[in-house]
């Protein structure tokens, strides 16, 4: 299988900028919802005022705008939320993109219904991890939901800069603030691979 954050480093460890990563179509942007995000929409768990955090070009926050919510994407790509808008654009939805840090959410001054999280939540480590979550719970109130794919530590093989998450791990990070609904596993799917990648679905409620 391909490694979808070959995109992330060169060949050493020297970081890209965001906007690299979309110099073309990086393997995770599959033009469409991830299929458990749409079985949540589908299920009516998506609602209220929507949060996309590391939306990229956008598909998960067209979806929610496409359920009439109120619809915020942020990333640090300026590319990917270009690519966003004009999909808004294109179908005819309104939908708010942002270019703003998911580890200083608590910038916005805004709170939300709903956060979606396709693929962030594994990509930090230690205090930007501990940054994001406290920024999470600064979002959103009580009775919110934050739902998260990301990397499982069931996928076999090295992948870059991701940190495949355990269910402890995830249960730890999560700890202060927050009811653990679920934690089921799934799939996350690619460009690269027919079978995708091993994830995780985590459901939170704020408390």
């Amino acid at each position: 299988m391909a490694d979808p954050t070959r995109h992330l480093h060169h060949g050493s460890k020297t970081p890209l900028k965001p906007d690299d990563l979309y110099a073309s179509p990086p393997p995770w942007d599959i033009g469409r919802p991830q299929p458990a995000f749409l079985a949540l929409a589908a299920a009516g768990a998506v609602r209220g005022r929507v949060l996309d955090v590391g939306c990229g070009t956008g598909e998960h926050t067209l979806m929610a705008a496409g359920l009439g919510l109120d619809a915020t994407g942020v990333d640090l790509a300026s590319r990917a939320l270009r690519a966003a808008e004009a999909k808004a654009s294109d179908r005819g939805r309104t939908a708010r993109f942002l270019l703003h840090d998911a580890r200083q959410l608590v910038d916005l001054q805004e709170s939300f219904d709903t956060v979606l999280d396709c693929g962030l939540f594994h990509i930090f480590f230690d205090d930007d991890r501990a940054a994001y979550v406290e920024g999470l719970r600064s979002v959103v109130p009580p009775g919110g939901r934050y739902f998260m794919l990301g990397f499982s530590d069931r996928q076999p093989g090295e992948w870059g800069r991701v940190r495949k998450l355990t269910r402890d791990e995830i249960a730890a990070s999560c700890a202060d603030g927050w009811r653990i609904d679920s934690i089921e596993p799934t799939t996350i799917d690619i460009t690269t691979d027919p079978d995708g990648v091993r994830a995780w679905l985590v459901a939170l409620t704020r408390i």
